[in-house]
């Protein structure tokens, strides 16, 4: 059965979010209760037009018990660490100091780019930078700072990002709290018990798809493991699926749907082990994803394009000389870096950029005619980060198992899976929350994002912030909020330009809501001038 298929039987069996749509003016708030504990689970690369009661029966009833967000964003760059940031601390990139998952920072190595989340940069981002190699608090070490412990466990080291402190000897909640991200467990005493609720078995790091194994270390760590003595205020269970296998299978193919229907298990077995402990109803549960996913259509070499107008572009710097590029490939995104930002080779890599057949959008740290400045997505203007960011077109044809959403990519195979862009289908992802503190039965058209859920999850904790967040509170999800729902604002920015007798436009929609603002899609497009 393909996807369009699927979709049809959507249309029948999700009859009850159709209803709960043309009846939000009924929706009933239940009194507030307050949470005592809030959870977090992840679903990596989930995208919201996948959440049925056939193949996520378990958070399907979330979502009609709960609010469903439908309109939920990510950050740009629509990939998984730079979205772990957001969800960490409630603010964009350029506040968070995490632009990408593989970054170019020539403290950390002048060669070559970094992952951004692994423990070795980790430790050298903070010893370079005096402990603020993310610059902003994160919701985990708020919390803690607020004398409660956190239990955070990931199948992948994004979640490094939410806990990465090395000492924890400051409070009882820091001492106590536990971070878990790929096998890797800090403190390192913990990972005993941890192997002990898996059969003494280790973390099993070779990733399969769907990746069902590695997923069930994790799960059971944290339900099983960390959870065994108690719940703390504040857990996170970060799932590597779907994302895995919809990169090596594609959106929606069989096995993806297998490893969505994994995922939901895995929810269910938190939602079980919070009833057993008699705490399910007084817990506040958040099922988001870090991006959404598209197909690839073709693959695209961004160093040949810029090769072609003469420039000296790679992905990998042997001997670094002034003007060189170096060109960080993101899935559905770029990043561009020139040596010693000579502005003529930047100037001259946006043109080679902008008359391609893969550029979607381009952001520029130079005005640049036909460019949007970095600064609209919030990148640093000065001192770390590109000089260019580009992103992949895309367009809203069909794979072949019916999914809609293509994408030129900068790596990956035809038909496999791919995310990064300012495609509507990457941007668009999942966030469910059900507990005392939300309302019952919302399917919320009002547009929400990544950044929000630190600020609400503060918000139902009673816990201040010390910084202020570019997210906002979900006030319009909450059970103790009855007023009018808040405005929204729409925005389409355009740029262009005229190269030779071609003509180079493109566009980004923004939506603003309290303050917050989303992307919605973006693209672009060459013609010849008319």
């Amino acid at each position: 059965m393909n996807w369009f298929c699927i979709n049809a039987r959507i249309q029948r069996v999700g009859l009850g979010l159709v209803v709960l749509a043309a009846t939000l003016a009924c929706v009933t708030n239940h009194a507030k209760a307050g949470a005592d504990h809030v959870v977090v689970v992840v679903f990596d690369g989930m995208r919201p037009d996948f959440v049925t009661p056939q193949f996520t029966p378990n958070l399907y009833s979330l979502a009609t018990n709960g609010v469903f967000f439908r309109r939920n964003h990510c950050v740009y760059i629509s990939t998984t660490i730079v979205n772990g940031a957001a969800l960490a601390t409630g603010t964009y990139p350029g506040h968070s100091g995490i632009l990408a998952n593989s970054d170019f920072r020539d403290e950390l190595n002048s060669q070559s780019p970094v992952a951004s989340e692994v423990l070795d940069t980790l430790r050298r981002g903070d010893r370079i930078s005096g402990g603020k190699y993310i610059a902003v608090d994160t919701l985990a070490e708020i919390i803690q700072d607020a004398g409660h412990a956190t239990y955070i466990a990931g199948t992948k080291s994004v979640t490094l990002l939410h806990d990465r402190q090395l000492r924890r000897t400051d409070t009882a909640a820091h001492s106590n709290s536990v971070t878990l991200g790929r096998g890797l467990v800090l403190p390192r005493a913990r990972l005993d018990g941890l192997k002990a609720v898996n059969d003494d078995k280790v973390f099993p790091d070779t990733f399969t798809a769907p990746n069902i194994a590695s997923d069930d270390w994790t799960t059971h760590a944290l339900v099983r493991g960390l959870w065994k003595k108690g719940v703390p205020k504040y857990s996170l269970l970060w799932l590597s699926d779907p994302d895995l296998t919809q990169h090596s299978k594609g959106v929606g193919a069989p096995e993806s749907l297998t490893a969505i229907e994994a995922s939901d298990k895995h929810l269910g077995e938190v939602i079980a082990a919070l009833k057993e402990k008699k705490i399910f109803e007084t817990t506040d549960l958040f099922v988001v994803s870090d991006h959404g996913f598209s197909t690839i259509s073709r693959g695209a070499e961004i160093t040949d394009a810029l090769k072609k107008r003469g420039l000296k572009a790679f992905t990998k710097l042997e001997n670094p000389e002034p003007g060189d590029v170096m060109v960080v490939p993101l899935g559905g995104s770029a990043l561009v870096y020139v040596v010693d930002q000579k502005e003529e080779v930047i100037r001259t890599a946006a043109e080679a950029l902008q008359t391609s057949d893969f550029t979607g959008v381009l952001f520029s740290r130079l005005p640049i005619p036909g460019t949007f400045p970095v600064s609209t997505i919030h990148y640093p203007t000065n001192g770390h980060g590109p000089d260019l960011v580009v992103a992949m077109r895309w367009s809203p044809d069909r794979n072949d198992h019916g999914a809609p959403g293509l994408i030129v990519g900068t790596g990956g195979t035809r038909g496999g899976g791919t995310h990064g862009s300012l495609s509507r289908y990457d941007m668009n992802n999942t966030l469910v929350v059900s507990g005392p503190d939300f309302k019952r039965g919302l399917l919320s058209e009002i547009p929400s994002g990544n950044i929000d859920l630190a600020p609400t999850v503060l918000h139902v904790l009673g816990i201040k912030s010390r910084e202020p967040m570019d997210g906002r509170v979900l006030r319009e999800g909450l059970a103790s909020e009855s007023g009018p729902a808040p405005k929204v604002e729409e925005k389409r920015l355009e740029a262009e330009r005229q190269v030779g007798f071609q003509h180079w436009s493109q566009y980004l929609k923004t939506l603003e809501v309290d303050g917050a603002l989303y992307f919605d899609e973006g693209g672009g497009e060459l013609q010849l001038q008319k």
